[in-house]
């Protein structure tokens, strides 16, 4: 559920308060903080937020996207040359669309791209082959890997941060509501490569009346605006929605035009949209449609709002997810 949290500012202490207990001032340092609770800590402002890495990135390790938006490929030699703005660190999400502004160029992607992970998301690397890791995505569930949706991506786009790792584990969450917002007062990093978008879903470290201050992947924090975001107490989630409520979170992006593998404010593909939508509602949806198909079907003279519609060929091979939105629906 969607709660009021008060965090401590002083992670290496280890402190977190309930809903409705006292906040430490996010203004504090961390030896302060501690302080004010009675244990002894030696930390430096920041010292408990520095990313914990070897500097590597290699088989078998779990990281993180450090990019607005990583773009999955089919394999390393699948990007075009109007796709170098989704290449980089950082991205260039604006110029990537723009270059893919004729239809035909567009649907290029189709058959090069595999799927995207929002910033934050946590991968398992599962291969490297010079500058690009072969990854999974652990929160997009698929029979192509049991460790998540795979596909390839510059190695430049994760990072390695054990903390980061320990954070999303223990303390409570801000997950982005918004279709786009922006991280301010970023401290203690120099990486500050990336915006977030929706579903973004960040360590919460410290919450006051206008802002919510988050953990970084690269390391460090910044401020997101409390509008933009949901906050989530340690093992919460959404509350159960309604077909009405799915359909309010989606029409936030109509008219926002199609992109083949995309699972972001940037462009989604169909499946992505469908599986974003539900996301952002706690409900898991495998990642694409064929799999979504499965899930437990109603009759079509009984379809209510957020009850998804798939599409097929003469083969029954689906290949196409879409969902009621009629007021009129039953």
């Amino acid at each position: 559920m969607r709660t009021k949290i008060a965090v401590s500012a002083a992670l290496g202490v280890g402190l977190v308060f309930g809903a409705g207990a006292p906040a430490l001032s996010s203004n504090l340092s961390s030896t302060d903080a501690a302080k004010t609770s009675g244990i002894s800590a030696d930390v430096v402002p920041g010292q408990e937020l520095e990313r914990i890495t070897d500097g590597k990135i290699e088989k078998g390790e779990t990281a993180y996207v450090d990019v607005t938006v990583a773009t999955l490929w089919t394999d390393p030699k699948a990007p075009r040359k109007v796709d170098k703005p989704a290449l980089q660190h950082p991205v260039d999400l604006e110029k990537w669309n723009e270059n893919l502004e004729p239809t035909d160029v567009r649907r290029g992607l189709t058959g090069k791209a595999e799927t995207q992970a929002t910033y934050g998301s946590e991968v398992s690397v599962l291969d490297i082959k010079g500058s690009w890791a072969k990854v999974a995505v652990t929160d997009q569930k698929t029979p192509k890997d049991e460790k998540g949706y795979p596909g390839w991506l510059p190695k430049k786009q994760l990072v390695e941060n054990d903390r980061f790792g320990k954070l999303r584990e223990d303390q409570p969450r801000a997950v982005v509501t918004k279709p786009k917002s922006e991280l301010e007062g970023i401290e203690f990093t120099k990486d500050t490569g990336a915006d977030v978008s929706f579903n973004v879903d960040l360590p919460l470290i410290a919450q006051d009346v206008d802002d919510v201050r988050v953990a970084l992947p690269g390391g460090g924090a910044a401020w997101i605006g409390i509008e933009d975001v949901d906050v989530y107490d340690v093992g919460d989630k959404p509350e159960k929605p309604s077909g009405k409520d799915l359909v309010k979170t989606a029409k936030q992006f109509e008219g926002l035009r199609y992109l083949w593998a995309g699972v972001s404010a940037y462009g989604f593909d169909c499946s992505g949209f469908t599986y974003s939508i539900f996301k952002a509602h706690g409900i898991d949806l495998p990642r694409d449609s064929g799999e979504q198909a499965k899930a437990k079907a109603v009759s079509s003279s009984n379809l209510k709002p957020g009850d998804l519609l798939f599409f097929s060929t003469s083969s029954g091979t689906v290949h196409h997810v879409s969902a009621c939105t009629s007021a009129t629906a039953r």
